[in-house]
Formats: C-alpha cells, sequence, structure tokens
C-alpha cells in the first residue's frame, strides 16, 4: 500500500541491481529472520484467501443463504479474496526483499489493486453496518428498505467508488499532485514500486476511503448498541412482570445484551485496531515531509491487510448457520444431491 520498505531493521544493505544507477537498496537478513517473515505472510495469505473463499461458496451454494444481506457479506468475502491473492502475495516479497523485480506497468497495477481492494473492503463493511441499522433499529420497514436492487447498488458503490480512486490515482499519478519534482529527485529508484502521496491526494483519499465511512460505521454500531440495550431492557421489564416466565425472560434478555455489546465492540474494535494506525500515518505523513519511518509504515499497512482476514471471522464464523454450512463443506457433503437445500438454521 505504501513506500517500498522493510518488515524489520535490516541486517546489511545492498543494491537490487548492481551495474545500474539509482537503483534501490536492497536488504539482506539472515536465513532465520527470512523463514519467520515468509512464514508469517503466508499464514496472513492462506487465512484471507481460504477464510473469505469459505464464505463465498458457502453463501453461493446454500440457497437459504441466499438473501439481500449474505450478497452483501459474499461480496465483502470476493474482496477480501482477491486482496489475498492478488495483493498480498507481492506486497509480502517486496517488503521483504526490498526490491521490485517485475517492472513499472506490473507494479502499478498491483498498487492499483491494493488501493482499490482494500478500499472496496471498507465500503462493504459500511454498507453491511446500514444493513445492520435497519435490521435492529427499524425491523418493520427493513424488507422494504434493504431489497434486492438495494443490495445490488451498495455492492456496484463498493466496487466502482475504489476502483476509480485505485487506477485513477495512480494510472494517472494524482498522488504526485504537488511532489513530483521531490519524488523522482529523492524517492523514485531503479527496482523499487515506491509510492507516495502529496498533501491533496493523502487528504482526500483517507477521507474518502477510510475516515468517511469509519465515521458512518462508528454512528451506526453505537445507535444499534442503544437500541438494542433498549430493546433488552424492555423485554427484561416485561419479564419482572411475567412471574411465570420471569427468570427465563431475564436471562435471554441480559445473554442478547451481552451479545450485543460483545459483537459490536469486535467490530468496530478491530476495524479501528486494524486501520486507524495506517490511515493515520498516510495523512499526516506528507506534512511533515515524508519522514515516517519505513518500518512504521510497513508494519502498519499489514495491520490493515489482517483486517480481511478478520471478516470472515467476524461477519460470518459466529453466526450458527455458517459453522454448519463450514462442517458440510470440509467433510464434502456439499457435493451431495441436494446439499444446497438442507436447513442451516
Amino acid at each position: 500500500m505504501n513506500m517500498n520498505v522493510s518488515l524489520i531493521m535490516p541486517d546489511t544493505v545492498e543494491y537490487c541491481y548492481k551495474s545500474v544507477n539509482r537503483t534501490c537498496l536492497r536488504t539482506t537478513r539472515s536465513h532465520g529472520v527470512r523463514v519467520l517473515l515468509y512464514a508469517f505472510g503466508a499464514m496472513a495469505v492462506l487465512v484471507t484467501m481460504f477464510g473469505n473463499l469459505l464464505v463465498t461458496v458457502a453463501i453461493s451454494h446454500f440457497r437459504q443463504l441466499h438473501t439481500p444481506t449474505n450478497y452483501l457479506v459474499r461480496s465483502l468475502a470476493i474482496a477480501d479474496f482477491l486482496l489475498g491473492c492478488m495483493v498480498m502475495p507481492y506486497s509480502l516479497t517486496r517488503s521483504i526483499e526490498n526490491c521490485w523485480y517485475l517492472g513499472d506497468l506490473f507494479c502499478k497495477f498491483q498498487a492499483s489493486f491494493d488501493f482499490m481492494l482494500c478500499a472496496s473492503s471498507i465500503f462493504h463493511l459500511c454498507f453491511i453496518s446500514v444493513d445492520r441499522y435497519y435490521a435492529v433499529c427499524d425491523p418493520l420497514k427493513y424488507k422494504t428498505r434493504i431489497t434486492f436492487h438495494t443490495v445490488l447498488i451498495m455492492i456496484l458503490i463498493s466496487w466502482i467508488i475504489p476502483a476509480f480512486v485505485g487506477f485513477g490515482m495512480i494510472f494517472l499519478e494524482l498522488n504526485l499532485i504537488e511532489i513530483r519534482e521531490f519524488y523522482y529527485k529523492n524517492i523514485s529508484c531503479y527496482g523499487g514500486c515506491i509510492l507516495v502521496m502529496g498533501k491533496l491526494c493523502s487528504v482526500i483519499y483517507s477521507i474518502v476511503s477510510f475516515y468517511f465511512p469509519g465515521f458512518i460505521m462508528l454512528c451506526i454500531y453505537t445507535k444499534i448498541y442503544v437500541v438494542a440495550t433498549k430493546q433488552a431492557r424492555a423485554i427484561n421489564d416485561i419479564a419482572r412482570q411475567l412471574q411465570s416466565v420471569r427468570e427465563n425472560k431475564s436471562i435471554a434478555s441480559q445473554t442478547s445484551e451481552t451479545k450485543a455489546a460483545k459483537t459490536l465492540g469486535i467490530v468496530m474494535g478491530v476495524f479501528l485496531m486494524c486501520w486507524t494506525p495506517y490511515f493515520t500515518c498516510n495523512f499526516i505523513d506528507p506534512f511533515i515531509g515524508h519522514t515516517t519511518p519505513p518500518l512504521m509504515f510497513d508494519a502498519f499497512f499489514w495491520l490493515g491487510y489482517l483486517n480481511s482476514a478478520f471478516n470472515p471471522v467476524i461477519y460470518a464464523f459466529f453466526y450458527s448457520w455458517f459453522r454448519k454450512a463450514l462442517k458440510i463443506i470440509l467433510t464434502f457433503k456439499i457435493f451431495r444431491t441436494d446439499s444446497s437445500r438442507i436447513n442451516l438454521f
């Protein structure tokens, strides 16, 4: 996502191309450190790809899951899956080797898909929060508001706007507005895939891709939590009046309130933990002369990548229907006749 940087402090420094002028620096590490870094990166890539692939297969195969909400979740899983297979492996190699050997054109495509898919994932999360808002806060109008047509529009927005932002910014070099001369004199080098942003680009990209959808998510989930808490307390009050069912209702309402708080806390906590550090640095860096330590940038954007690995856990693994679907898929019962009609609830 940003800069041609290393995951940890290098042991020694060499050049990516020894016989070429203005070539980038290459970091050399011990065999043990390289193995550790590749193992961590490979694990992150596999979890991202495998987890989101399972979500995609489950929602696509089982007819009971063919709902507007789940189509939105499936689209999110596809975006995260593509990030895992089209972006993360190349970023991993670049981060560890600190060199880019695949050419400038592929560098631009990889960076464009990087920006696009990360932003698309965040947009999907935002629209999922809108869906949950209507489900919890306005359930009587939910089916009329969140239709297949509405979800289709949400999905198209979640793909089209990030595509314009990612590819437009990179191929039109909008990120170099204000800093073109500085970039080619002080940063650009042969054998690297280095990306920096000017002040204007950094502000616009950070607001569009993170701060605006993040603010919407925070407001919506706060509202959902307040409403869910009030509903649980109302049920609890009714249970106290109905002595014959008081104990069961009280326990159920307390469980519901606790589950709502826990789920919403995890949703916002993981999202903010993964993306806030990167976008904060990305926002500030142009205003401090691009002096943010490369190590910090590298660690923060990999933390952002991990959000795509956590998404299947948060939005699918928490549901009992997905655990049942997962069991069917992994035991190959999915290949049985009429397996798509199996009751998951």
